[in-house]
């Protein structure tokens, strides 16, 4: 079998999988400014990309199944960048809620750059499912470069942030219903260490994965909130990608009495504007 063939089969399996695509929640914190497969070398000041997911089906009721992610980037002269990070995971039975997930993302950081640099981020999230009604945090980092070639990259931080978090288990998307529930408000201090890393597999795939390891600084402190997330990217032109997204968090410390593990793996269309 040719190159040529070779190419065309793999294509075929990822218009497969995107048909069959798995649709979860996926907090999903890896960008693409972080990507070693850049497939416009010319520079622009703004940059935005969108990746989409949606199914509608007609059981007893019908069943409608949404995922939308956006990021946009803004390019600062002294190699500084402001980036908006966004995702939306909606379902519905019917006139049910089944899913109503997300988070809006806010972050100032270099360019890669620096060896040593600030990174500021504020984020809203919600998981009603989980029975989270918002989680709102602030924090800074420092970011450290330890490899930045041509194919790959690895980059870490450590930094602290402040979040508030309101858990209510009377929502009506809330998956773990008993009597004995009740509102929960928490606030605390996290300290906050993250690993970076990126490959360019071949001419028109390449991998970015991020992990995410996040202490109570409180008694608490033995039971961090560990998150991994990555995205596999399947290039096909210069504004059309497929990608596949694989992500998990593992939490003890959680105020409301749900599953300690979750994970999730969704395909999708990415499109860059």
């Amino acid at each position: 079998m040719n190159k040529n063939s070779n190419n065309f089969v793999v294509k075929l399996i990822l218009c497969f999988l995107l048909c069959i695509g798995i649709n979860n929640l996926c907090n999903a914190q890896v960008l693409n400014i972080d990507r070693e497969n850049e497939t416009d070398t010319v520079f622009h000041k703004f940059k935005a990309f969108c990746t989409f997911s949606f199914s509608n089906e007609k059981q007893k009721k019908k069943l409608i199944d949404f995922i939308n992610t956006n990021e946009a980037d803004y390019f600062l002269k002294n190699n500084y960048i402001f980036i908006f990070l966004s995702q939306v995971d909606l379902a519905f039975n019917g006139p049910i809620v089944n899913e109503n997930n997300g988070f809006f993302q806010l972050r100032f950081r270099d360019n890669d750059k620096r060896k040593v640099s600030p990174d500021i981020f504020t984020q809203y999230q919600w998981n009603g499912i989980q029975g989270m009604e918002y989680r709102a945090l602030a924090g800074i980092n420092a970011r450290f470069k330890w490899l930045e070639k041509s194919k790959s990259d690895l980059y870490t931080s450590i930094g602290v942030f402040y979040e508030n978090e309101k858990w209510n288990p009377f929502l009506g998307s809330f998956a773990y219903k008993t009597d004995s529930l009740y509102i929960v408000y928490r606030n605390m201090l996290r300290l906050n260490l993250t690993a970076k890393f990126a490959l360019k597999l071949g001419k028109s795939i390449d991998y970015v994965g991020s992990t995410f390891l996040q202490f109570p600084l409180n008694n608490n402190f033995t039971n961090p909130r560990w998150v991994f997330d990555s995205n596999l990217y399947f290039v096909i032109n210069k504004y059309l990608s497929f990608k596949i997204h694989f992500d998990y968090n593992l939490d003890n410390f959680r105020p409301l009495p749900i599953d300690t593990y979750y994970y999730s793996l969704t395909t999708g269309i990415q499109i860059k504007i």
